[in-house]
């Protein structure tokens, strides 16, 4: 069974840190596109974090830059969301997604953070930012 699964989210307060984890089983990551996403009630799934197969190559929402790190490690077939300095706004439940497609065919397609074009989810964890 081709599963992903994510683990760290949690309440923290306005400026704090947490590392979202996204951990696959029955398959391996590294030559896969991985994305976080996130949703609120009432919104649609926006994405926040892209990483290439290739490690080198990520990608940012413009609401996240500076504050969050997307990294993978293979060995551990892992990939991580360092968030820094949270906002109220970030809270979300996040989910991590992985797709086939090529990156270079999502990015210029401008579909890179499509959700229909993710074919393996996790279940999501709960980010809540609040004092």
């Amino acid at each position: 069974q081709l599963q992903l699964v994510e683990s760290g989210g949690g309440l923290v307060e306005p400026g704090g840190s947490l590392r979202l984890s996204c951990t696959a089983s029955g398959f391996t990551l590294d030559s896969l596109t991985i994305a976080w996403f996130r949703q609120t009630p009432g919104k649609e799934r926006e994405g926040v974090s892209c990483i290439y197969a290739s490690v080198t190559s990520t990608v940012y929402a413009d609401s996240v830059k500076g504050r969050f790190i997307i990294s993978r490690d293979n060995a551990a077939n892992t990939v991580y969301l360092q968030m820094i300095n949270l906002k109220p706004e970030d809270t979300a439940v996040y989910y991590c997604a992985a797709t086939r497609t090529s990156p270079q065919t999502l990015y210029f397609s401008g579909r890179l953070f499509a959700p229909s074009e993710y074919e393996i989810w996790g279940q999501g964890t709960q980010v809540t930012v609040n004092s």
